[in-house]
C-alpha cells in the first residue's frame, strides 16, 4: 500500500534530468499524501498470495500480472476472451463510508477495446454478510459497484450503491441515472468517484467530473434510496363500467344511400382507343430463330427441348402486340368501406388509475446508510482480453486521488496518446484537429443529456463512427445535428404515423382493405386514404394494357 508506480524512463518524451525531477516530486507526493491512502494497489508485485480467485466453476478465466503494452509498468490482465473473471482482495480493517469525504478510483485500460464486457469493481460488504473469499460470485453482497460496462446498447460507467431498508430490511441496488460512457479507445483511463458528507457523488474520468449527483434526489437514482410517500393500492380494481375511450363512434351517423362500399378503386377506362398499328397477332416473345437444340441434350432424360424466347422484333416498332385491353383508371364513384365519424365520448372518465395509499415501507434519512467496505473484488464477464486493471485506491481526500493520478495515471496516458497518434500517422489514418475533438466532446456531453436517454445507443454509435472518420468530419456532424434536431422536434411536438393501406390485386379489378382511423368516414378521411394508395407504387403495365 502507498507505493509509488514505475514508469518506464525511456518512454517518456522529456530528458533524463526532467524525468528524475518528475519522479522526485512525484515520490514527495505521494509520502504526502499517504495519511489519506487508506487502501491502495499497485500490482508493482505479483497479486498472486494477496488476492484470491474465486474457486466457483463457473469462473475459468486466468488472471495474470502483465505489463501494460508499451509500459513497464504492471497491472492485473485479463488474459482470456468469452471468460468469466472473479478475484477478490480482503482489507485488514472494513472501511467506512459513512463519516466525511471518500474517494474510489482505479485504473483500467481496455487494450482490445471493448465490444462487449464489464471491467467494474465490487466494493464489498464484511464477510457476516455471507460470503467466502474463495466463493466470491455474483450473488456476493456489495455495498457499491463502479465502472465501465459495454455490450450492445449498454454503455455506461456504472454506479450503484446497493442500500439496506431500515423498514424491511431488504437490499436494494439504487442505480445511477444517465451516467456517463464509456471511452471508446485503447488507452488508460482513471475512474474516480467522490462521496461527500453532504450526500452529493461525483464522477470523474480521467479527473474531469463527468456526472454530479445526490444521493437522496429521486432525479439521480433508479430507484429512489428514499421510497414514495404513497403507493397505488394493491387491492383497488377498475370498476366494470369505468370508460377510458375519449372517442367513440357516433351511433346516430348513418350510412349515407349513395354510399357503395362495393364500388373497385379502379375501373376500365372506356375512352380508350386502340392505338393505330398495334398487332393483335403478333406475340411479344417468339422463338429464337438462330437457337439450335443443343448435341448432348437427351429429350428421355431432359425432357422435349424448347428454342428460348426472345423479344419479338415487330412489337419495338409498332405501339404494341398481343390482345389489346383497355388500361385501368380512378374510379370516380370509389368511396371504400364507411365507417361512423368519431364523436367526443359523453360517458369518458380518463385512463383508470388506483388509488394512492400510505407507503408501509416510507422511511426518511438525512445520509445514506452505505455499508463499510471489506473487500474490493472484480467479477465480470467479459468477450475481449487485455484488460488490464491498476492503481486501485480507497482514499479520504480528493487531493490525495489527484496526486494518485498526476503521478501513477497521466505520465502513462500521455505516452499511449502520442504512440497513437505516431502509429496513426504512420497508417495513414486522419487524426481529429483540436477543433474536431472540441466538438466531439461536446457531442458526449449532449448524448448523455438525460432526456435523450432512450436514442443514447444511436446516438454514440453515430458519434463514434464520426471519430473514425475525420475526413467526413462535416458530413457527420450535419448527420448528428440533424438526428439531434429530429429527436427533439418529436419529442417537442410528437408526431403522427399514417395508417397502413393494404392493396389487393385482383384479375380484373382492384380492392382496397383499409385500417380505420379515429377520424370516422369523413370525406377527408377517405381522400387521405385515396391519396396513400395513388401515391403507393404501382404494378408497372405492359405494352398491351396501353
Amino acid at each position: 500500500m502507498g507505493e509509488g508506480k514505475r514508469v518506464s524512463l525511456s518512454l517518456l518524451p522529456l530528458s533524463v534530468v526532467s524525468v528524475v525531477f518528475a519522479l522526485i516530486i512525484s515520490f514527495a507526493s505521494l509520502q504526502l499524501c499517504a495519511s489519506h491512502s487508506i487502501f491502495y494497489e499497485s500490482f508493482d508485485d505479483n497479486f498472486e498470495g494477496r488476492w484470491v480467485v474465486s474457486e466457483k466453476e463457473d469462473y475459468t478465466g486466468v488472471w495474470k500480472h502483465a505489463k501494460s503494452d508499451g509500459h513497464e509498468d504492471h497491472g492485473l490482465l485479463v488474459s482470456e476472451k468469452a471468460k468469466k473473471y472473479a478475484i477478490v482482495k480482503e482489507l485488514d480493517e472494513a472501511v467506512s463510508l459513512k463519516d466525511g469525504t471518500a474517494v474510489l478510483q482505479f485504473e483500467v485500460r481496455l487494450q482490445n477495446g471493448l465490444e462487449c464486457g464489464g471491467a467494474y469493481l465490487k466494493y464489498l460488504r464484511p464477510q457476516d454478510a455471507g460470503w467466502a473469499s474463495k466463493e466470491f460470485d455474483n450473488e456476493s453482497p456489495y455495498s457499491i459497484m463502479f465502472g465501465p460496462d459495454k455490450c450492445g446498447s449498454t454503455n455506461k460507467v456504472h454506479f450503484i450503491l446497493k442500500h439496506k431498508n431500515p423498514k424491511t430490511g431488504e437490499y436494494i441496488e439504487h442505480h445511477l441515472k444517465y451516467p456517463p460512457s464509456v471511452p471508446s479507445d485503447k488507452l488508460s483511463h482513471v475512474y474516480t468517484a467522490i462521496l461527500k458528507p453532504d450526500n452529493e457523488v461525483l464522477i470523474l474520468i480521467d479527473g474531469e467530473e463527468k456526472k454530479k449527483a445526490n444521493f437522496l434526489s429521486s432525479e439521480d437514482f433508479e430507484p429512489p434510496i428514499i421510497p414514495s410517500q404513497t403507493i397505488p393500492d394493491p387491492d383497488d380494481k377498475k370498476p366494470e363500467d369505468w370508460d377510458e375511450r375519449a372517442k367513440i363512434p357516433d351511433p346516430n351517423a348513418v350510412k349515407p344511400d349513395d354510399w357503395d362500399e362495393d364500388a373497385p378503386m379502379e375501373i376500365e377506362d372506356e375512352e380508350a382507343v386502340k392505338p393505330e398499328g398495334w398487332l393483335d397477332d403478333e406475340p411479344e416473345e417468339i422463338e429464337d430463330p438462330e437457337a439450335s437444340k443443343p448435341e448432348d441434350w437427351d429429350d428421355e432424360e431432359d425432357g422435349e427441348w424448347e428454342a428460348p424466347k426472345i423479344e419479338n422484333q415487330k412489337c419495338e416498332i409498332a405501339p404494341g402486340c398481343g390482345e389489346w385491353k383497355r388500361p385501368m383508371k380512378r374510379n370516380p364513384a370509389y368511396k371504400g368501406k364507411w365507417h361512423a365519424p368519431v364523436i367526443d365520448n359523453p360517458n369518458y372518465k380518463g385512463i383508470w388509475k388506483p388509488q394512492q395509499i400510505p407507503n408501509p415501507d416510507y422511511f426518511e434519512l438525512d445520509h445514506p446508510d452505505i455499508e463499510p467496505i471489506a473487500a474490493i473484488g472484480i467479477e465480470i464477464w467479459t468477450m475481449q482480453d487485455g484488460i488490464l486493471f491498476d492503481n486501485i485506491l480507497i482514499a479520504s481526500d480528493e487531493k490525495t486521488a489527484e496526486s494518485y493520478r498526476v503521478t501513477t495515471w497521466k505520465p502513462k496516458f500521455e505516452v499511449e496518446k502520442e504512440k497513437q497518434k505516431a502509429e496513426d500517422a504512420a497508417a495513414g489514418v486522419d487524426v481529429l484537429s483540436g477543433f474536431q475533438h472540441k466538438i466531439f466532446e461536446l457531442l458526449y456531453k449532449i448524448a448523455d443529456v438525460s432526456f435523450l436517454n432512450a436514442y443514447k445507443p444511436k446516438l454514440l454509435d453515430l458519434i463514434e463512427k464520426g471519430e473514425k472518420q475525420p475526413k467526413l468530419t462535416i458530413g457527420i456532424l450535419a448527420s448528428i445535428v440533424i438526428v439531434f434536431f429530429s429527436i427533439i422536434f418529436k419529442i417537442v411536438f410528437g408526431g403522427k404515423k399514417l395508417k397502413p393501406v393494404k392493396v389487393t390485386e385482383q384479375t380484373n379489378n382492384t380492392t382496397v382493405s383499409e385500417t380505420p382511423n379515429d377520424q370516422g368516414s369523413s370525406g377527408e378521411k377517405e381522400e387521405e386514404n385515396e391519396k396513400e394508395v395513388t401515391n403507393a407504387p404501382r404494378k408497372r403495365s405492359t405494352r398491351r394494357e396501353n
